[in-house]
């Protein structure tokens, strides 16, 4: 099976109230590496990597209401896993 990268843009109030945290932890969980990071117009960047069953329910995670904050919305890009990620970190 080959891994894909996911990129995600959360919009909402994401910043400031541990969304890069639970991402991460969420991520581990699904064995996924990439970092969460904060962007200058307040949205959070997700990129992950690993399996597309893995990358796809932590979509379905940064999506289902249960993050700290609030997600307005979600946009994703999907791609080829470009390798070299280790772990998962915030940056």
């Amino acid at each position: 099976m080959t891994d894909v990268r996911l990129t995600a843009w959360v919009r909402g109030h994401v910043q400031g109230v541990g969304f890069r945290w639970w991402t991460r932890a969420r991520a581990l969980e699904l064995g996924l590496a990439g970092w969460a990071r904060n962007m200058p117009d307040r949205r959070v960047e997700v990129v992950a990597e690993g399996s597309q069953a893995s990358c796809v329910r932590l979509l379905e995670l940064l999506r289902s209401g249960d993050a700290p904050g609030r997600v307005d919305g979600v946009v994703e890009r999907w791609s080829e896993a470009k390798e070299g990620l280790a772990g998962f970190v915030e940056r």
